[in-house]
């Protein structure tokens, strides 16, 4: 594995070239988006993107986004366009948002897991803009890690991750997002959110009005494992990102709503009364908080719990996570307590990101 440094600013073209010339061969490259890091390769070769879903162990029902550099890139990939994947576009691109539309013939079924449609977006990121000019080819680019695991946000994460299994990976610095894109589906009379991420359905409906086209959230949860889902094409995930047990961390996560504290340092409790005894000490325990540390009047977390007060922002705190739960990865956490975020809509991407990395 080669990690490059890249001037963000300036991209160094020598370095962009050589990633695009690799990505025009088959070959894999990790790159920074705004969002998150994404492991990519040329969406119109079957076989490179085979090798996308080899490295991460990625289930074959699990679609990929197509990363292009403008709006008539993405309608390349279209059989149709549709007035709301336009108007979408023109306000939200470059933009973590990822419009689902129905694909082209020349879209190879592996990259839309054998779905009629196909994702696609523009990242905001100058290097990953730079590299798709180069390339002049659409990049198919999941996020850079193995299958269900956190997502990456610096390159120091995709190493982590993937090690070996992806050659070359443009590091960038961090995301500024921090969390994966917004996916829409443009396919129908309505636009349904099928992944909220941290551009809201507020945002989308204020764009959409003028056109009388509604949006809503998608109803259904996807499972794990296909062997879970009822029979019927609507049970396939049109949307990655929308595995049941995703973005997670090895420990174990629990979620607990701020009035629940009590109740945490008791099950803490009994959680560790449980763990068998090694002779090398406490496992450790991370706790993410946003209102203060976990106390419960006389009965605070043990001292041996490792505290992170967490911004009380959401675009703050979605740039912030990831990056919180590499760290207790890395200290081999047994498990980490996450004080839920608000349930409003400014908080629906981190939320859903929490929910999927506890179950």
């Amino acid at each position: 594995m080669s990690v490059v440094p890249v001037d963000t600013t300036h991209p160094d073209a020598a370095v962009i070239a050589n990633a695009a010339a690799r990505l025009q061969a088959g070959e894999l490259v990790a790159f920074p988006t705004e969002t998150v890091y994404g492991l990519g390769a040329n969406a119109l070769d079957p076989a490179a993107v085979q090798r996308i879903y080899a490295a991460k162990g990625r289930p074959a029902w699990n679609p990929v986004i197509a990363h292009v550099p403008s709006i008539d890139a993405a309608r390349a990939l279209a059989r149709e366009w549709p007035a709301s994947a336009q108007r979408l576009a023109e306000a939200f691109w470059p933009g973590p948002l990822t419009l689902v539309v129905p694909k082209a013939a020349h879209v190879p079924d592996v990259a839309t897991a054998g779905l009629d449609a196909v994702a696609v977006r523009v990242p905001a990121h100058p290097v990953a803009l730079a590299l798709l000019r180069a390339a002049a080819v659409p990049i198919a680019a999941p996020s850079a890690n193995r299958f269900t695991q956190i997502s990456p946000t610096t390159a120091w994460h995709v190493v982590q991750s993937l090690g070996d299994r992806v050659p070359l990976v443009l590091d960038g610095g961090p995301c500024s997002v921090g969390i994966e894109s917004t996916v829409v589906d443009c396919t129908g009379p309505e636009v349904i959110i099928l992944r909220p991420g941290m551009l809201g359905r507020e945002s989308l409906e204020h764009v959409l009005a003028p056109l009388g086209i509604p949006v809503r959230h998608a109803v259904r949860r996807i499972a794990h494992d296909l062997t879970a889902l009822p029979d019927g094409l609507d049970a396939i995930p049109r949307s990655p990102g929308m595995a049941d047990r995703h973005y997670a961390p090895r420990a174990d996560v629990w979620l607990f709503d701020t009035a629940q504290r009590a109740e945490i340092v008791d099950a803490l409790e009994r959680w560790h009364a449980e763990r068998p005894r090694d002779g090398q000490g406490a496992v450790p325990v991370y706790a993410l908080v946003r209102t203060g540390p976990p106390d419960s009047g006389d009965r605070p977390l043990p001292g041996h719990v490792r505290q992170r007060l967490m911004p009380d922002d959401p675009a703050a705190y979605a740039r912030t996570l990831y990056g919180a739960l590499h760290d207790a990865d890395q200290a081999n956490a047994g498990l980490i307590l996450i004080e839920a975020p608000p349930d409003s809509p400014g908080w629906d991407g981190v939320r859903d990101r929490l929910t999927r990395a506890a179950r």
